[in-house]
């Protein structure tokens, strides 16, 4: 079973939630709360598999409940739930840690995708999602992404392929799409991307597109 933490501000889409949690086999909801400082709390008693939390949630808002649950060290992964087109602050979001980003009004299937694959230490942000989030919010990256590569220790680590591969995830490839370009069996780029993620610090492959940008090998189109 999937232990699921709920924290949105909605009194009505917290029990959506719980109805479709309850109705799945293998979900439960173990709790839901309606602010950030509550959600830390709770996450830090029930060590729940996947956090379902809103951004913009009253007191502490999601990105910082976000960043202390995930700095907590504890099994918990992040799955932020929001509104593309005017959430301002979901980047940030997976800045702190959150190990995924959906839309509060995706579909009931999807949602659940999006649960399973966080539980089993997936990100669940499609890469060409990903590429769209990231162009969208660059000018709030708080970096001249206009700047040359920034030297690194990180990168001074990757090889050359493993610092191609890194680029090639920070335009939005898919692992398949990585081994046709560099003609490269899939799981020998699955090989790769891990030794990427694991040399860069990056939990996922969202963190490491952000790490892409921030280090300037990427540049918004």
């Amino acid at each position: 079973m999937i232990s699921v933490l709920v924290a949105d501000a909605q009194p009505l889409r917290r029990f959506g939630f719980r109805m479709l949690l309850e109705r799945t086999s293998d979900t439960e909801i173990v709790g839901e709360v309606e602010d950030g400082a509550e959600a830390v709390r709770r996450a830090t008693e029930l060590h729940p598999d996947v956090v379902l939390m809103g951004t913009r949630i009253p007191g502490v808002d999601g990105i910082e409940a976000t960043r202390r649950i995930v700095a907590a060290g504890g099994r918990s992964r992040i799955l932020v739930l929001t509104k593309f087109d005017v959430d301002r602050y979901a980047l940030a979001a997976l800045r702190a840690g959150a190990s995924g980003f959906l839309l509060k009004d995706t579909r009931p299937e999807e949602l659940l995708a999006g649960i399973r694959a966080v539980a089993a230490g997936d990100a669940v942000i499609a890469p060409a999602l990903t590429r769209r989030l990231l162009d969208a919010f660059a000018d709030r990256l708080g970096d001249d992404l206009c700047g040359p590569a920034r030297e690194d220790p990180r990168l001074g680590s990757l090889t050359g392929r493993e610092r191609e591969v890194l680029v090639a995830i920070g335009r939005g490839l898919t692992n398949g799409e990585i081994a046709q370009r560099f003609t490269l069996s899939e799981s020998t780029v699955k090989t790769h991307v891990g030794r990427v993620l694991a040399k860069i610090g990056a939990r996922d492959r969202i963190q490491a597109v952000i790490r892409a940008y921030d280090l300037r090998l990427i540049r918004p189109i």
